[in-house]
């Protein structure tokens, strides 16, 4: 079993999300090395003791176990695989843990790449928002090889409360497309549902006391619908991600020869959003379609 405390582990992506993993990991006992894109964003992990590094390659040789939690599949390849990248330094027997969305072939790609330089990685990524990092209750979808997850599982556990392995490198991402392809419908339910409510004449805040515990419950309608009822759009997690993500399902479900008009649907609504320039907002904005009250502009 992997020893947090004193170890040596490096967070890549202090983000909304982000910055919380960091948190507990450095709260348990973890020495965390960090590199972001934007240095700003790790102020406050810097003052509380995180080593900075300018570049991936600066970072990787001082860790046994590597972070990521990067915006796109673009944004991974180039923390990976390019010349200031991770594998141009990281020692052997470094373990990758990826919680970013991200695609599964590049999952199977990096897990690839990483055990021919003696190296391991696990695709892992993340449900539950900005408040699910803050409250170390994550779900983690986890693809790689099942004894590196047995053996990551004390950091798994910091992380997160749902914490299941689903088989060989990439399986996770699909895991994580399933997540998503349900967010895409139950967003849908919740802010038309508010939007009738409103519509109606009913107060919001009991309309939700009374459906959240029946059978039209869901973790967006209890977490995301009192953001919506407040008038609060900021992200725990970004449209503009969330549209990634969409791409990334429809492009895997195209290759098995299966239709999904509903994700299809989702998509083009959230398109039409980031259009607006509401892509950095949360997608709990998808209400914005239907109340005038709320301006798209």
């Amino acid at each position: 079993m992997f020893e947090l405390k004193g170890s040596n582990i490096g967070f890549i992506g202090i983000g909304v999300m982000g910055k919380s993993m960091a948190k507990h990991l450095m709260n348990a006992g973890a020495n965390l090395h960090i590199y972001n894109r934007t240095k700003e964003k790790a102020e406050e992990l810097i003052e509380m003791g995180a080593s900075w590094y300018n570049t991936p390659s600066e970072l990787a040789p001082n860790c046994e176990v590597i972070i990521t939690m990067v915006g796109f599949p673009y944004d991974l390849e180039e923390v990976f695989f390019n010349e200031t990248g991770l594998l141009t330094t990281a020692k052997e027997g470094t373990i990758f843990i990826d919680f970013t969305t991200s695609t599964p072939s590049l999952a199977k790609k990096i897990d690839q790449i990483t055990k021919e330089k003696g190296m391991y990685s696990l695709d892992a990524p993340v449900s539950g928002g900005d408040l699910g990092a803050r409250e170390a209750k994550l779900a983690i979808m986890v693809g790689g090889d099942e004894e590196i997850f047995q053996k990551m599982s004390t950091i798994f556990n910091k992380l997160g409360q749902n914490i299941v392995y689903h088989g060989v490198a990439g399986s996770g991402q699909h895991v994580k497309m399933c997540n998503q392809i349900g967010i895409a419908g139950s967003m849908f339910g919740v802010c038309e549902a508010l939007a009738y409510a409103k519509k109606a004449g009913l107060n919001g805040e009991k309309v939700l006391s009374s459906i959240s515990t029946g059978a039209a419950g869901s973790w967006s309608l209890t977490n995301l619908a009192p953001r919506i009822l407040k008038g609060d759009f900021e992200p725990g997690f970004y449209i503009k991600h969330f549209i990634k993500d969409m791409k990334i399902a429809l492009d895997e479900a195209k290759k098995m020869e299966l239709e999904l008009p509903g994700l299809s649907l989702a998509k083009e609504c959230y398109e039409l959003l980031a259009n607006k320039g509401l892509d950095e907002k949360g997608t709990q904005a998808l209400y914005m379609m239907y109340d005038p009250s709320h301006h798209m502009e």
